[in-house]
């Protein structure tokens, strides 16, 4: 993470100015190995461990859901100009100002745990 400057606060800035394609081309390139490794792994015949066919289960409808996500997550990101990640790799370089946001993602995250059986799913 931090070889690729994927945890680079100015890199993230570029990334929402739209200003570079890098942290795009960061996050969007895992999606065609891990596509053509579950279509090789599934055309394959590989099982789980319980015997059971390899098969990727639908998401649940509800449009809300997903964009109120969405937004808490982005504004959270956008804020903190570090995805939980990159926490932990900024944690690991001795960024110390990034406890700010560490602590914050742990309250955002105890939050959710103490509201979850009133969420609708």
């Amino acid at each position: 993470m931090t070889r690729s400057q994927a945890a680079s606060w100015y890199r993230m800035q570029e990334m929402f100015r739209f200003e570079s394609f890098h942290m795009f081309g960061i996050i969007i390139s895992p999606i065609v190995p891990g596509m053509l490794s579950t279509w090789a792994l599934r055309r394959a015949g590989v099982r789980t461990d319980g015997g059971e066919e390899l098969r990727i289960p639908l998401k649940a409808p509800g449009v809300t859901r997903y964009v109120l996500g969405g937004v808490i997550f982005g504004t959270g990101w956008g804020l903190a100009s570090a995805c939980p990640m990159q926490l932990f790799t900024l944690l690991g370089t001795g960024t110390l100002l990034v406890m700010a946001a560490f602590g914050f993602a742990l309250l955002g995250t105890g939050l959710c745990g103490a509201v979850q059986s009133k969420l609708p799913y």
